[in-house]
């Protein structure tokens, strides 16, 4: 990589951190929690990306493609066993901060919470079962897999 690229990647990243540094500076929220918002939203957005991918397959608006459809599935089951605890900090509720639809029940229901990830490990398990298998398999795992998503946002996530 050159001196130059090197340069423009260092300016780039300062001219961004600069502009998130001061979203939250205005704010006024704490920059841990907006920190752990962020976090928990970009995780949800890997969330939607992979089921997007399935979806599109399931639904024939993309053509099924096993590689593409097990790389998802595989994600998924990636993405469902990193320690999300520290995205969920007090007071960054909808309500207690901007920027977040998360309800406060998720914090007053915890096994309610856990059984809605329990449901979700299950569905993502058997959707790496039938992802590459073929197409008449994912789309039967697809509707597990979205029932399970939707059973959380429907719980803990407030409507647009």
């Amino acid at each position: 990589m050159s001196v130059f690229s090197k340069a423009i990647i260092a300016s780039t990243t300062a001219i961004v951190l600069g502009f998130s540094g001061a979203v939250i500076a205005e704010s006024h929220v704490d920059p841990m929690i907006a920190g752990a918002i962020k976090a928990r939203q970009a995780h949800m957005q890997l969330y939607a990306h992979n089921l997007g991918v399935l979806g599109a397959m399931a639904q024939d608006k993309m053509a099924y493609d096993a590689a593409a459809a097990t790389a998802a599935a595989n994600n998924l089951a990636a993405l469902i066993t990193l320690d999300q605890m520290s995205y969920w900090p007090a007071g960054s509720a909808a309500g207690e901060v901007d920027g977040t639809r998360a309800l406060p029940a998720i914090w007053t229901d915890f096994p309610g919470v856990m059984e809605k990830a329990g449901a979700l490990g299950a569905a993502v398990t058997a959707m790496q079962a039938a992802a590459g298998t073929d197409l008449d398999s994912l789309k039967g795992a697809m509707g597990a897999l979205g029932g399970a998503c939707g059973g959380c946002h429907q719980a803990y996530r407030q409507s647009n």
